[in-house]
Parts: structure tokens; C-alpha cells; sequence
């Protein structure tokens, strides 16, 4: 099976960035982690990010820069690591897909319990380099 696409956006605002606890009606609720999801056919990996981002808090961001690639755990979604900048307004979660959120540091995400292998990947590794 061909593996799917999708985003993960890194939401900063300062030296923070937004973590989601995932909610009830998506796939491993209560995980923590940062935005994410399918790339729609026919678009772009920034317009995913945008439009993901507003879909699930009513942000509007600015895509920055693509900064890694990893896969699910299950090997399914081709993930595609994108930073974004939210400088104003106000996280709306919608409540299906987001149980909480938090603007943390890269240091208290990693304390946050669950999150996914490839989400501590990232904070441990790459975003220190970038």
C-alpha cells in the first residue's frame, strides 16, 4: 500500500509551540503532539499546514520552512515537518479532533505523557539543530 501524505505543523509563538492533546474522534486519542494532517489531493504541503492549523484552533499562520521527514509508527503517513509562525490570535480547539492545548517549550513537551517516538525524535534532535 502506497503510504499516505500528511504535515505536522510546528506552531511557534516566541519561544513557545503549540502541543494538542489529540481528542475523541481521531485515531490514539489523548496523545500529545504537535498540529497535523492529511495533505488533500491537489494541494500543497503549505497550503496543508494552513489549512490544518485553521481547521483545528482557528489559527492563521505563515508556513516558515520545511525542516524534516519522518514516518508513522505504523509506517501508513509520510510525515512532512513544516515550522509556522501564529504571532496573534486566539487558539479555538475544535473539540473533535483537540482535547486540550498548550503553549510549551521544546523542553515541556518532551515532559508531556503520551507523546509519539517520532514527535520526541524530533524535539530531542532535530528542532535543537535548526
Amino acid at each position: 500500500m502506497e503510504q499516505r501524505q500528511a504535515v505536522v505543523a510546528v506552531l511557534l509563538r516566541g519561544e513557545r509551540l503549540l502541543a494538542i492533546r489529540r481528542g475523541p474522534a481521531v485515531v490514539r486519542p489523548g496523545y500529545w503532539q504537535p498540529l497535523s494532517g492529511k495533505i488533500e489531493p491537489g494541494e500543497s504541503q503549505e497550503q496543508a499546514v494552513v489549512r490544518e492549523v485553521r481547521e483545528e484552533v482557528g489559527l492563521t499562520v505563515v508556513p516558515e520552512a520545511k525542516v524534516w521527514e519522518s514516518e508513522t509508527d505504523d509506517h501508513l503517513f509520510r510525515l512532512h515537518w513544516w515550522t509556522a509562525r501564529a504571532d496573534t490570535g486566539e487558539v479555538v480547539p475544535d473539540p473533535r479532533e483537540v482535547a486540550e492545548t498548550r503553549w510549551v517549550t521544546p523542553q515541556e513537551f518532551l515532559a508531556l505523557d503520551p507523546v509519539f517516538d517520532g514527535d520526541r525524535e524530533f524535539f530531542e534532535r532535530i528542532l535543537q539543530e535548526l
